[in-house]
């Protein structure tokens, strides 16, 4: 996987800490360009950014298996591993939320603080026809179901890309989001745009954990990152 790592720009006594983009995006539009990992390292962290399989600069997986979440987190944890990184912070967006919810149970006792924004409360994927999107993007065949045809247009705007992205489509859609308990030590702080009706329902998944916090951000689902309310929440929540 390709991964961006950003240096402390003074030592603090914290962990690394993980930024996990959202679909069809990649480290570097969602934590970098939007100053979100640059302000981190500057506060005192080792910020480590990697491209999700099938996004960015990472490969593109060969079967949809490799891009279901269990594959995508254990893809994280290597990242993690490899870093050196025993306990880490974790900050994941979109699907990057979707991911971050599972790394408590898939490295027990390593993760310390969490921010999930932007966190669908229910699978989207699952809704779509699969078949119907590889051939959107096969042959240029348009989907009958709408929402199916929505997510083979902004697939196919990736070009190249587009059959991978497709994949991980289908493996997500294998692997829904069904949020059960939170298995961390501590709880974590959900982070949703005022007007984004991708996270409607959060309050069911902020109920699950005891102690989680919800905050309210101005903006829809692709304007919460790049807004100082979501900026000034992380650093709140990691660096407080």
């Amino acid at each position: 996987m390709a991964v961006r790592t950003f240096t402390p720009g003074r030592a603090a006594d914290r962990p690394a800490v993980l930024l996990v983009h959202g679909f069809g995006s990649d480290g570097h539009q969602d934590w970098v360009a939007t100053g979100i990992a640059p302000a981190l390292a500057e506060a005192g962290q080792e910020v480590i950014v990697p491209d999700l399989r099938g996004h960015g600069d990472s490969p593109a997986p060969s079967a949809a298996g490799e891009a279901g979440a269990t594959a995508l987190v254990a893809d994280l944890l290597a990242v993690l591993d490899e870093a050196g990184a025993g306990t880490f912070d974790a900050i994941g967006y979109s699907l990057g939320a979707r991911l971050a919810w599972e790394l408590p149970t898939a490295a027990p006792g390593r993760l310390r603080r969490t921010v999930l924004g932007g966190l669908s409360p229910a699978e989207p994927f699952e809704a779509v026809d699969v078949a119907a999107l590889h051939r959107a993007v096969a042959d240029g065949t348009e989907p009958a179901d709408p929402f199916t045809a929505m997510i083979a247009g902004m697939v196919r705007a990736h070009g190249d890309r587009a059959a991978g992205l497709a994949l991980c489509v289908e493996g997500l859609r294998g692997t829904p989001f069904a949020p059960r308990s939170w298995t961390g030590d501590t709880p974590p702080v959900f982070v949703v745009g005022k007007d984004d009706m991708m996270t409607r329902g959060i309050e069911q998944v902020v109920d699950l954990v005891e102690g989680a916090e919800l905050v309210t951000v101005p903006g829809e689902h692709h304007e919460v990152l790049a807004g100082a309310g979501f900026r000034r929440t992380v650093l709140e929540a990691l660096t407080g």
